[in-house]
């Protein structure tokens, strides 16, 4: 099994993307917000895979972090949740979102995805919520322990660490506390978890201002 692929960006469709791994070319599918970050076409990129056989194909679907295949995989074990709506969902939610929506029983959350009604939006969050750890799916607002958030716990009233000092920031500004973790969750995913925090700041009110 392909576990993970280095190589350089070949090509880029509408929900995959083709990676030239010494002259052999990988299609991979992704999430539309794994797309969104690509690097350029020729340029180096590694992605997280989870391979998936049948009886007449071999199919590739990538991920930026690990975090996000490990709720791929969580997300298929649903009845309901094949391939391609388990990517719709990673479409619409981070790996933090995906967590919070499970922690507080949003099925709303999960119904913005195509492909998800309102039946089987209950089935996942009913399905998944004794699933989903509090610690390695849930930390995708930064590196930590596990349960943590940057070293901070998620669930726990009172975040601290530098995710804790964006939130409070975020939060006195007039933001809802699920909106704000999200916009951090985001710009950490991306920037990564040594981000000064002036500039995770200011990344993350671009987010909440799209």
């Amino acid at each position: 099994m392909i576990a993970k692929l280095k190589g350089l960006v070949d090509a880029i469709g509408d929900d995959h993307v083709v990676i030239d791994v010494n002259g052999v070319g990988y299609l991979v599918q992704c999430s539309t917000k794994t797309l969104s970050r690509l690097p350029g076409i020729g340029e180096a990129l590694a992605l997280e895979i989870e391979t998936k056989v049948s009886e007449d194909a071999i199919r590739l679907f990538g991920f930026l972090t690990a975090d996000e295949r490990a709720w791929f995989r969580l997300l298929l074990d649903v009845q309901g949740v094949g391939a391609k709506v388990g990517l719709n969902i990673l479409s619409v939610l981070e790996p933090a979102a995906l967590y919070q929506a499970i922690r507080t029983g949003d099925k709303s959350a999960f119904a913005r995805a195509s492909g998800v009604g309102p039946k089987l939006a209950q089935r996942i969050v009913l399905e998944l919520k004794d699933k989903a750890p509090a610690g390695a799916l849930g930390g995708a607002i930064g590196a930590g322990s596990p349960g943590t958030v940057s070293g901070a716990s998620i669930a726990g009233p009172a975040p601290r660490g530098l995710a804790g000092e964006a939130l409070s920031a975020l939060t006195n500004l007039g933001y809802k506390p699920a909106e704000a973790e999200r916009a951090v969750a985001d710009v950490l995913t991306r920037l990564g978890a040594d981000t000064a925090i002036g500039e995770l700041i200011r990344h993350a009110l671009r987010e909440l201002a799209r």
